[in-house]
């Protein structure tokens, strides 16, 4: 191999190194425990049975070659966390294993379902795909035992599948299920291939296979699929009710104990349960404060040498695009101290700018996790919030979280408060990756992920009215937080508003 060439292939396996050590792969990693958590709760998947895979996206790598994060076999679904996954490359190579655990836990053992999986990502370029073993998807492979396809038409929830209308004829292949889930691969292959407008498979008597673009879309065509026991009348299917009461360890009891769980409450963090005044007089001077302290005493770390490779990405388009406060980074053979000095300045300039980007996001965020591990950091709520999140859950209400911040900002935030945890009464966390919050689109999408029957049935609550606005396009019930530091709102703008969440 020439000189180059080595280089070439050094430089790649140092890319690859740092992309299975970096932010991508370790948030792929919590979002697939979180959401086995979830689908267990749902129904979707029981015990050690099902599976769920996604790509861990990193905008640097194209799709076809992004790594993908698997849910292992064998570990109890409510029970997942992060270290259990299995890390696979593109083409299906497992690259990390978990650690083996003391009994009476199973040794590590990837999914069955993996050749399966790959088949949706090599032949539809699938971003995330879920096995199921819900009950209406056996259900629906039984109507007809000898049908070859489960058709629907006329139904409202089919618009949400890609490509499908109201009027449209949703078609979705059966095949046979094998002993060992392995031994269905080439059927299920030929199906996908035989059926190009599909979006799932079913299994009889065993499951559903369902792919999308992101974990998002999948799960968005799993409820509109109609597999979720909490509503189990769906279409020509009409099982009998089934009632459920699940304790697991370690998931926030109101997300599964509800009363009437079909709805939900979606909060704001900034003016809404945190004042403005926390993020802008301390979380941001926090980071601008202690980003060079934080670069140089890890900018030999994987972690921060992903950050400096975003920044350097996002300053490059910068400098392209004429943004106020861009200036060129060093390069790397001016040494450490240069890069960083010329990188503080960047950020401190996005920091001004209060930029939503996801480089100073990423890297605003590992600056907070020191500062919440050492305890230079708490995180601040409104002195009503914890009393309401409590209530909330003893009325049956799941409570989520849609913020600019990141989901690992998010998390932080709410579980280190003077109050003490609060993750404990929250179902989950939405962040910019779902889309951006003044878009009535990023509302539908979250309506779909909550799989409540309505969008009505989610109350939004923000200081934002750009926000309200486009929540309420999207069908949500919104009322605006009138909190102190918050931005005065416009006569007759309509919504109704709180100035404390005791007042709901």
């Amino acid at each position: 191999m020439s000189t180059g060439g080595a280089e070439s292939a050094a430089a790649e396996a140092m890319a690859s190194e740092a992309y299975l050590a970096g932010d991508a792969v370790r948030e792929a990693r919590e979002l697939v425990a979180e959401l086995c958590r979830h689908f267990y709760l749902q129904g979707w998947v029981t015990g050690t049975g099902g599976s769920i895979t996604v790509k861990a996206n990193d905008p640097d790598v194209p799709l076809a070659q992004q790594l993908i994060v698997m849910s292992p076999s064998g570990v109890q679904k409510e029970r997942m966390v992060a270290e259990d996954m299995y890390v696979m490359s593109a083409e299906g190579k497992v690259i990390s294993a978990p650690v083996a655990k003391p009994w009476p836990h199973k040794h590590p053992k990837c999914s069955d379902c993996a050749p399966l999986f790959m088949k949706s990502y090599l032949m539809r370029g699938a971003g995330a795909v879920i096995h199921s073993h819900g009950m209406e998807t056996c259900i629906a492979t039984m109507i007809n035992p000898g049908a070859k396809e489960f058709r629907m038409t006329h139904m409202e929830m089919i618009k949400g599948i890609k490509g499908h209308g109201y009027t449209d004829e949703l078609v979705i292949p059966i095949i046979e299920n094998t002993p060992y889930e392995y031994e269905l691969t080439d059927s299920l292959a030929e199906a996908i291939a035989a059926y190009p407008k599909a979006t799932a498979v079913l299994v009889r008597n065993h499951g559903i296979y369902v792919w999308g673009d992101s974990w998002i879309n999948a799960k968005t065509q799993m409820y509109q699929l109609g597999i979720d026991w909490t509503t189990p009348e769906h279409g020509p299917i009409n099982s009998a009710k089934r009632l459920r009461s699940v304790a697991s360890p370690g998931v926030p009891n109101g997300c599964h104990t509800a009363k009437s769980s079909k709805h939900c409450v979606v909060l704001d963090i900034e003016g809404t349960t945190t004042p403005i005044s926390f993020v802008t007089d301390v979380m941001f001077p926090y980071a601008r404060d202690n980003v060079r302290k934080h670069l140089t005493s890890t900018y030999e770390s994987e972690e921060t040498k992903e950050d400096i490779k975003l920044l350097r990405i996002q300053i490059e388009e910068d400098l392209r695009t004429g943004v106020v406060g861009a200036a060129p980074v060093a390069p790397d053979y001016a040494g450490k101290e240069e890069v960083i000095s010329s990188l503080v300045a960047n950020v401190e300039a996005m920091i001004k700018a209060d930029r939503k980007i996801t480089s100073l996001k990423q890297l605003q965020g590992h600056i907070w996790r020191t500062g919440f591990e050492r305890k230079e950091l708490q995180g601040v709520v409104f002195e009503d919030v914890p009393e309401a999140l409590k209530n909330w859950q003893s009325q049956g209400m799941k409570v989520y979280i849609y913020s600019s911040g990141s989901r690992e900002a998010q998390r932080l935030l709410f579980g280190h408060t003077s109050y003490g945890d609060l993750r404990q009464f929250l179902c989950g966390f939405f962040d910019t990756t779902t889309g951006n919050k003044r878009e009535a689109r990023s509302y539908f999408e979250i309506s779909q992920s909550l799989g409540v029957d309505n969008p009505s049935q989610i109350l939004f609550i923000t200081d934002v009215l750009q926000e309200a606005v486009a929540a309420k396009s999207a069908g949500f019930e919104v009322i605006i937080s009138i909190r102190p530091g918050n931005a005065p709102l416009p006569a007759n703008h309509g919504f109704r508003t709180i100035s404390s969440f005791s007042e709901i």
